[in-house]
């Protein structure tokens, strides 16, 4: 048993490393890149200016590393399957061929719902306030910062019906459990959203409103995919 446990810890540590040597491995190929990456990521904003002399470094780095985050994704989730599968029934790795492809789809979807529509849609409405009395000067450490997170929350965010439906498929969550926790998992998904977001409303229900529809979504993928467990 301690020798079992051990094996799983070992093979923990293995992917994590693995993982976050593909993670710094795109980082540092994407900053390479940087220049011809930012015009494009900075185009919801138009110009941006840049308060202390390291902040346009750090824009750099910061693109790198969200960029760099998308593209090492599906390498980071194959290295989550591979270690989740272990635990699995060999009935049930099977699963895996098909949530696998599924989650980077959905992750996916997630990072461009938050670039072309729920980013735009954000800075466009808290830059309405702006008036002669108050001029919008953004910084690009600033936009960069509330770019990532978004697209980094919406990515995870969107992996929310998968899920529950690997749960419920390998008969740990089920339809009915989901459906009478719906308004405990309503105020779950408030707080993070709150937490994942910048700290502005619009930020915070642009992703509320999607996980919530997702968390919908989830309960009816938990129909589809639920396995009775028999005594």
């Amino acid at each position: 048993m301690t020798g079992s446990f051990f094996a799983h810890l070992d093979e923990l540590r293995r992917r994590v490393l693995t993982s976050l040597a593909i993670f710094f491995l795109a980082v540092l190929v994407c900053f390479n890149f940087t220049n011809q990456l930012l015009p494009w990521i900075i185009g919801p904003a138009g110009h941006l200016v840049f308060t202390a002399p390291g902040e346009a470094f750090g824009a750099h780095v910061t693109v790198a590393v969200t960029v760099g985050f998308v593209l090492s994704f599906p390498f980071i989730l194959y290295q989550l399957w591979m270690f989740a599968a272990a635990a699995l029934k060999p009935n049930e790795r099977r699963f895996i061929v098909f949530f696998g492809p599924l989650s980077l789809l959905f992750f996916l979807s997630g990072v461009a719902f938050a670039f072309f529509v729920a980013v735009p849609m954000a800075y466009r409405f808290l830059m309405g306030f702006a008036s002669p009395y108050l001029v919008p000067m953004v910084s690009v450490g600033n936009y960069m910062g509330f770019l990532g997170n978004m697209v980094v929350a919406f990515g995870v965010a969107f992996e929310l019906p998968l899920v529950m439906a690997f749960l419920a498929k390998i008969g740990i969550a089920t339809p009915e459990f989901l459906r009478q926790k719906r308004r405990h998992a309503i105020i779950i998904i408030l707080i993070v959203a709150a937490v994942l977001t910048p700290p502005d409303v619009v930020s915070q229900v642009l992703l509320a409103a999607p996980m919530l529809v997702l968390y919908e979504l989830g309960i009816i993928f938990t129909r589809m995919f639920y396995k009775h467990k028999t005594p």
